[in-house]
């Protein structure tokens, strides 16, 4: 008996090590980090050498970071979505000549993210359970207890408002042809505010699932 529980315990310890947090699947912090610097190139290339410098320097900036993870052999998603990122927002600034439309798909990208995360609320399909539930292979068992959807309600209304913040400040500075205070608060408000947004669901996620189990809904942890 004592092997078996000592295999399974084996088992459940290689499974955990196969499972990436969110942070791990960015890149870890260095991701984090990297993902910032194209914006931040762009900004000063731009303030020092005009548009098309700015544009060629984040585009080199972000084909060099997926370069050095490829060398690497480390994870190199991350990466290519920047580039990716980087390639349009910058193909959308060449083609109207102005250096805030760098800045523009992810302002607007951020407004349809606030209008989805209160449209999810409304219709009773809060998305932060949606997605927490949906990573961590639990599906829907949470919809049948009223408690949990309001925890996942209030986690998805402070994302609404984080993306929210995000489209009324960037879009006031783009309207003020503001392009170093676009490229600071594209930073300073991506993900330091996205962890918090991130918190807010795990505790969401927890707080209903201590409901879940107390109503044999899930599973009780075994000690």
């Amino acid at each position: 008996m004592q092997d078996t529980s000592s295999r399974e315990a084996a088992v459940a310890r290689e499974a955990g090590r196969g499972k990436e947090t969110v942070l791990e699947q960015a890149g870890g912090v260095k991701g984090v980090v990297y993902s910032a610097l194209p914006a931040l190139v762009f900004v000063v290339a731009n303030g020092v050498g005009g548009l098309k410098v700015g544009i060629l320097a984040a585009l080199l900036v972000a084909g060099g970071i997926a370069a050095q993870r490829l060398v690497r052999r480390e994870s190199i998603q991350p990466a290519l979505g920047g580039v990716f990122g980087v390639a349009v927002a910058a193909g959308v600034s060449w083609y109207t000549g102005s250096a805030k439309d760098f800045f523009l798909i992810g302002i607007w990208a951020s407004l349809a993210g606030a209008v989805a995360f209160v449209v999810s609320v409304v219709v009773r399909w809060p998305l932060a359970g949606l997605i927490w539930n949906a990573t961590t292979g639990r599906g829907v068992v949470w919809r049948a207890d009223g408690r949990s959807r309001l925890y996942y309600d209030i986690a998805t209304l402070v994302l609404a408002v984080i993306f929210g913040a995000r489209f009324a400040v960037q879009q006031y500075l783009y309207q003020a042809d503001e392009v170093g205070s676009l490229g600071f608060a594209k930073i300073a408000m991506g993900y330091p505010l996205l962890a918090l947004g991130v918190l807010v669901v795990a505790w969401a996620a927890r707080a209903s699932d201590k409901r879940l189990k107390v109503a044999g809904l899930l599973p009780a942890k075994r000690t």
